[in-house]
């Protein structure tokens, strides 16, 4: 099948011009979307910027990026990590594009976004300033994959403007498909990083940073200074490795390696200049052949630290963590002793059905997709959740249940569950498009729950867990029928309807047969009813207009579809009087889930109310159920429960009657 990027590249070598991509247009509203544009943007194509553009310079190892007039320095933070790695860079970037004749001015990029990996075309068009790049640019080469990049990821967030709003961590995750930890190094003045965990980290197939995070979002994002000792604040510091010298006097210094992405923008005057740098007095305190063998280690822009230093000057580590198959393609993890397991889920959450909120939402919360992971030994696992709002967000989080004690489940936990059971895991709720949580497992069964912090708020998302032995399934209920909803009646059985509509009898009572005088005065020779009768009588019987919703004609269409077996389309007495004394019921189980409002169900609650009249469903049949009967402020009333009850009930029957196997499967004609 034809890429969408050789079918563009085919019509425009047809049609001998270059690509316009009118998804993400050189205008202004593309730059700036909310707010005022600062500056009236020309676009212009490379070629109309320099005289020789190249797309990626291979014999230029340096990175020379800057994020320009209006560009971000987080994002150039993020493109020096990603660089530094070859392998996952020209997995982003493809390295068999070029302005080399034939060109058409398209340009593909891959990135990860919304749980997948998706090619993300542009045009070669990008916004100058009085004829220079406003944003990401070369500093000393004729390189145009920053900025190409940089439009592809903006074309993904609908505008440059969106891109002020990003987080390096995001951006991370994004340009390698990994998922992303940050680690504090430090509260207050309490060490929290030991050599052991640097060399646990160091062993795993995961890029390991380090960076001055002071939570200032505005400083991350702009600040250009540098501390004392020459680390520049808002840059990823590449961990590379780590070592101890053996010094004269005997003792041993615990040293780190790191890598300045950006060395080759900043002055040298900026670089490191503390101890163990380059020309440090540090290093008359060991042997020229222990210097050397530390110093031939070093490559262009790397640099020693001692290890306390390190805990001194850097706030968190910031990790990304690639699965095998990921740090396959990138030739620096390929020694790495442990390689991550990845388990994905891609689900959503849906107003009514898998919207439940956190945990303070007790009557709902179970109703958010319920995921089991299991564990065959003891490890650190890494749960991430990403949402796919981009413009919106969404708080977000997830907790995690222990499943151990727990017997014989086989299908979605019941509110019960939660009410009894503490969580084991608790992440923080935040609105970043991903929240990731590290915590040490035993072997066994958990249960995660990602949830929004609010119910009914919809969204896409992606879960997912790595570790050495782990499985991920989704738990699932069953649709079955659990009680018969028409239950057998006696025929002599007879109802009256009391106006009162007291907690004590619902409105409904059984009592007397006064309304069979009704009933017989509207039916025909042979005593039966159709639905417009069916009408009629239950305007007449019914106490109140809030129950007296039910006698809607679809409500009594399904009543008379439901109950009528001689295909006539009427029924008789005793069938009205069975559907009165079910209704009677119905009415009683809707009460009892309307807490807050007598009157109105939020739709939260629907499969619960279900369950008590007797229906199990799955998550798919809920969300058919949901999409039909709620209404536009996320309720039901009781007419659409009774319609909703009816609709079911009608359905297991059909099903029950073709399924002489009992299996469970049936088979259908187009006529039926």
């Amino acid at each position: 099948m034809t890429s969408s990027y050789e079918r563009i590249k085919s019509e425009c070598k047809q049609k001998g011009v270059l690509w316009e991509d009118e998804d993400f247009p050189a205008t202004q509203s593309s730059v700036f979307y909310h707010q005022t544009p600062p500056f009236t943007f020309q676009w212009k194509r490379p070629h109309e910027i320099v005289s020789n553009p190249v797309f990626v310079n291979d014999a230029s190892a340096q990175f020379d990026i800057v994020p320009g007039k209006m560009g971000d320095r987080w994002l150039v933070s993020c493109l020096g990590v990603l660089y530094l790695s070859k392998g996952l860079f020209y997995r982003v970037v493809p390295a068999d594009q070029n302005f080399d004749k034939p060109y058409y001015g398209v340009f593909r990029f891959r990135l990860w976004w919304c749980g997948e990996w998706l090619e993300v075309l542009v045009d070669d068009r990008l916004p100058t300033i009085n004829g220079k790049l406003a944003f990401l640019q070369a500093q000393n080469t004729n390189s145009f994959w920053p900025g190409l990049l940089e439009k592809a990821y903006a074309k993904l967030h609908g505008s440059y403007e969106a891109l002020k709003y990003g987080t390096l961590l995001d951006g991370l995750a994004d340009l390698t498909g990994g998922i992303t930890e940050s680690i504090s190094i430090k509260v207050e003045s309490n060490i929290l990083i030991r050599p052991p965990l640097l060399h646990n980290l160091l062993d795993t197939t995961s890029i390991i940073t380090c960076t001055i995070n002071n939570g200032t979002m505005t400083q991350i994002r702009n600040q250009t200074e540098a501390l004392p000792n020459g680390i520049h604040v808002g840059i990823n510091y590449r961990l590379c490795s780590m070592d101890k010298a053996e010094t004269i006097m005997g003792d041993t210094v615990q040293l780190v390696r790191l890598r300045n992405p950006l060395a080759q923008t900043l002055s040298k005057s900026f670089n490191f200049n503390g101890d163990w740098s380059s020309f440090s007095n540090s290093w008359e305190r060991v042997t020229m052949n222990e210097r050397n063998r530390l110093i031939e280690q070093l490559d262009q822009g790397e640099f020693w630290m001692s290890f306390f230093d390190m805990t001194q000057t850097f706030t968190h580590l910031e990790c990304v963590h690639l699965d095998s198959d990921t740090a396959r393609d990138e030739p620096q993890l390929a020694d790495k002793s442990r390689r991550w397991l990845m388990r994905l889920y891609q689900g959503a959450w849906k107003r009514g059905v898998t919207a439940g909120g956190c945990r303070n939402n007790p009557d709902s919360f179970h109703i958010n997709p319920q995921l089991q992971l299991f564990l065959s030994e003891k490890e650190d696992v890494i749960i991430s959740v990403n949402q796919h709002s981009v413009l919106e967000p969404k708080v977000i989080g997830f907790t995690v249940y222990n499943l151990n004690s727990v017997q014989n489940i086989n299908g979605c936990l019941s509110k019960n569950f939660f009410k009894k059971h503490k969580s084991l895991v608790n992440s923080q709720y935040t609105n970043s498009r991903q929240i990731s949580h590290r915590c040490s497992l035993d072997p066994g069964r958990y249960l995660i729950m990602a949830t929004t912090f609010e119910p009914a708020e919809e969204a896409s998302f992606s879960v997912r867990v790595l570790g050495s032995t782990i499985r991920l399934a989704l738990l699932e209920t069953q649709t079955m029928l659990l009680l018969d909803p028409f239950p057998l009646l006696n025929s002599n059985t007879k109802i009256t309807i009391d106006s009162t509509n007291n907690n004590n009898n619902n409105g409904i009572s059984c009592s007397t047969a006064q309304y069979e005088p009704v009933f017989m005065q509207l039916a025909d020779d042979q005593r039966t009813l159709n639905c417009f009768d069916l009408q009629e009588l239950l305007e007449a019987c019914l106490p109140n207009d809030y129950i007296r919703s039910c006698a809607s004609i679809d409500v009594c269409r399904q009543v008379v579809c439901l109950m009528d077996k001689t295909n006539r389309g009427r029924i008789n007495f005793n069938d009205f009087n069975k559907f009165m004394i079910n209704l009677k019921t119905w009415w009683g189980v809707f009460k009892m889930h309307t807490k807050e409002k007598s009157g109105i169900l939020k739709a939260e609650r629907l499969r619960d109310a279900l369950f008590d009249v007797g229906f199990q469903l799955s998550t798919d049949n809920i969300s058919i159920l949901i999409l039909r009967y709620m209404r536009r402020d996320g309720t039901l009333r009781l007419a659409d429960f009774i319609s909703a009850i009816l609709h079911l009930t009608m359905a297991f029957e059909l099903f029950k009657a073709k399924d002489t196997n009992q299996d469970g499967i049936i088979s259908m004609g187009m006529t039926e």
